[in-house]
């Protein structure tokens, strides 16, 4: 029922009352152990009821969990949707609240729960156990002196040199130390033990021993990938990891360079992991998921959600929150896609689902990116069927620490609607890579298809804090005016576009020169993936070149086209027939006003080097600590392809393979790295 419809069916004095929340367990329990709460509720209107948890610790601050989810309604009683919580934080009392609430109404109501997590070190001693993730243990010490930190070292037993260590904690001298021991292999003994580090001393608690259970043959959410080796890894690679955002039916995992699993999340709901996101709590991952949203008949990719490495809910929120937040500070194309009355009429405009990236920005923010469709008149973008036009667009969203939205771009606001994609891809409802559910039409343009966020560290003159958003469609990387969040992108804001990157060089829209130092018939990047700053813009020198060093995954979709567009087949050989890996100086950022008239700027290319296969779609790009190169290709014919490369002084430059690891399943994108505590940073 839509919101205007329900306001008018709606009784007077509408009441919500919560009837029970209840506990799979009954409290005390030993940290670390899941528990499941499930609440039922009753509304005197014939509403939809939404559950918001929320956990205090003993400190008193409350953190939002998951963020109004729709329940489930039998014969009147509402049952919210299982909220599992699980906590390494500390022993204690903690208060699990829910809100039940009403949104058509405004009516709500609350009740709070305690409930008491003990510590699971015995004797004084520590102690570790096994999770339901076979490949993570939770490793509990003693309270260790306020103003010291703890970690903890983990080996192999067969293989004492290779240590590995977690984050690092700082100790308060009276709760116990608890730590997510992950990037392990299956069925291997390891050695375990604390370090407490007081000034420049280091003390090394007691050796534990643990052997990991054998890989089960499947997870709870989906399928374990299966990896060959293509090229073997050096023995001594400074990042021995490589992390992998597989979808749909196959889970996350993290692996070694021969493609050994050592990690993976099996509890999502279909997740798209986004990025992982270091912090002095341990890493945690960004990810997309599937779940209902308040307002919304579609259940696909409505769910953001962080986890933990034991795959433990963070936070989480819904497009149908995140919509009516935004709706509320006056954004007119974010309406909940279940509030378009049907049949829809031109203008009408609604924000769809989360889609491709999510970042953490420095100071604890999130920006992602959400789809929005907006319904144009006939003929809009040369349309010929004579009915209205369904454009599927974005906007770059960010939310604080508390997941609350504080400052958002909308891509109908401020770029030109008569620039039509390249290819002119459409969308159908449930096609690869298209929202499941359309709201304003059956097709619609899929116009932009932005897939990356990143942002330029305020220090990194001239972007002063800015994002970038690759948007595949247009072939183009755009920089968006966040000026850390001080910049703004309304509908009125001039200059929210500071310029555009992309073929062909000089003529609107882009705003760059790409210095062609090697004649290559086609030196652009074409529906790209991953375009991200390497050490958030810093200038870097390589090649006698200076500036930010930009990583992309060249998919080169539009330079396999037909001519005059792209250079088809055979005029691509003999060296543009591939998707590549590239790495572009931007030594000259433009000059003037780009959104009127501006002196181009100038990319220099570093690397352009093709990866062996074309894959049409998806894709990772990143620079690595030893001055190498990470590039992974999507969806191709034949494999996805996690490939290291190392940089060859030679005209033109060129680079070599020192490792590749294979996969007959696609991964959307993947990091390499040292460990899972060390992620790649912005």
């Amino acid at each position: 029922m839509g919101l205007f419809a329900a306001l008018a069916s709606t009784p007077a004095y509408a009441t919500v009352t919560i009837q029970a929340m209840t506990p799979s367990k009954a409290s005390p329990q030993p940290l670390g152990t899941p528990i499941t709460w499930l609440v039922k509720a009753t509304d005197s209107s014939s509403n939809d009821l939404t559950f918001n948890f929320s956990v205090a610790t003993s400190t008193g601050t409350l953190i939002a969990f998951s963020a109004y989810n729709i329940g489930v309604n039998s014969a009147g009683s509402w049952t919210s949707q299982p909220f599992v919580w699980s906590s390494i934080n500390g022993e204690g009392t903690y208060y699990i609240q829910v809100i039940v609430k009403d949104f058509v109404t405004g009516e709500s109501a609350t009740k709070t729960t305690a409930y008491q997590l003990v510590s699971r070190v015995a004797a004084g001693k520590a102690v570790v156990h096994s999770s339901d993730n076979v490949l993570v243990a939770v490793f509990s010490a003693p309270a260790c002196a306020l103003g010291s930190t703890m970690r903890v070292a983990f080996y192999p037993t067969s293989n004492p040199s290779n240590i590995n260590y977690t984050n690092t904690k700082s100790c308060t001298g009276t709760i116990s130390m608890n730590f997510y021991v992950a990037g392990m292999y299956p069925s291997t003994a390891y050695i375990m033990y604390s370090q407490t580090m007081t000034g420049t001393k280091t003390v090394n608690g007691a050796a534990l021993s643990l052997t990991t259970a054998a890989l089960p043959s499947k997870a709870k959410g989906g399928l374990f990938p299966t990896f060959a080796q293509s090229v073997a890894p050096p023995g001594n690679d400074p990042n021995p990891m490589l992390l992998w955002a597989f979808t749909k039916i196959i889970v996350p995992v993290a692996t070694d360079l021969n493609g050994k699993i050592m990690w993976y999340y099996g509890t999502g709901n279909s997740p798209l992991l986004l990025r992982p996101v270091g912090g002095s709590n341990g890493t945690t991952m960004l990810t997309i998921q599937n779940g209902q949203s308040w307002d919304s008949t579609n259940d696909v990719q409505q769910i953001l959600a962080e986890i933990d490495l034991g795959g433990n809910l963070i936070r989480q929120t819904n497009t149908g929150i995140i919509s009516n937040q935004l709706v509320a500070m006056g954004a007119t194309d974010a309406t909940p896609c279940g509030q378009i009355i049907q049949p829809p009429k031109v203008g009408d405009a609604c924000l769809n689902d989360f889609h491709h990236d999510a970042i953490r920005l420095p100071n604890g923010d999130t920006a992602l990116l959400a789809h929005i469709e907006k319904l144009f008149p006939p003929g809009t973008q040369g349309s010929n069927t004579g009915d209205p036009v369904d454009i599927l667009g974005e906007m770059v969203i960010v939310v604080n620490a508390d997941w609350q939205v504080v400052w958002y771009y909308d891509a109908f606001d401020e770029l030109n609607i008569n620039r039509v994609a390249p290819l002119g891809e459409t969308c159908s409802a449930g096609a690869s890579d298209c929202p499941t559910d359309l709201f304003l039409a059956s097709v619609c343009n899929d116009w932009t298809h932005g897939n990356t966020v990143d942002f330029v560290a305020s220090t990194a003159s001239p972007d002063y804090g800015d994002f970038l958003v690759s948007m595949r469609d247009q072939d183009q990387v755009i920089r968006i005016h966040y000026n850390n969040g001080a910049g703004t992108c309304a509908p009125t804001a001039p200059n929210c576009i500071v310029w555009a990157m992309g073929p062909p060089d000089e003529l609107p829209p882009s705003n760059f020169n790409f210095d062609n130092l090697y004649n290559d018939p086609w030196p652009w990047y074409s529906h790209q993936h991953d375009a991200t700053y390497s050490n958030a813009g810093a200038p870097v020198t390589l090649n006698n070149a200076t500036g930010g060093l930009l990583t992309i995954f060249d998919n080169g979709n539009t330079r396999f086209a037909s001519p005059p567009l792209g250079l088809g087949s055979p005029g691509c050989l003999p060296n543009d027939c591939d998707s590549r890996g590239m790495a572009l100086i931007v030594t000259q950022e433009p000059v003037g006003d780009c959104a009127t008239s501006c002196t181009p700027g100038t990319v220099v290319p570093i690397i352009s080097q093709g990866v062996g296969l074309q894959s049409t779609a998806l894709g990772g790009a990143q620079t690595l600590s030893n001055g190498n190169y990470f590039f992974q290709s999507g969806i191709s014919e034949t494999v996805t392809q996690a490939i290291e490369y190392l940089p060859v002084v030679s005209v033109p430059p060129t680079a070599t393979q020192v490792m590749n690891v294979t996969s007959v399943d696609y991964s959307y994108r993947g990091w390499q790295m040292p460990n899972l505590y060390n992620p790649p940073t912005l």
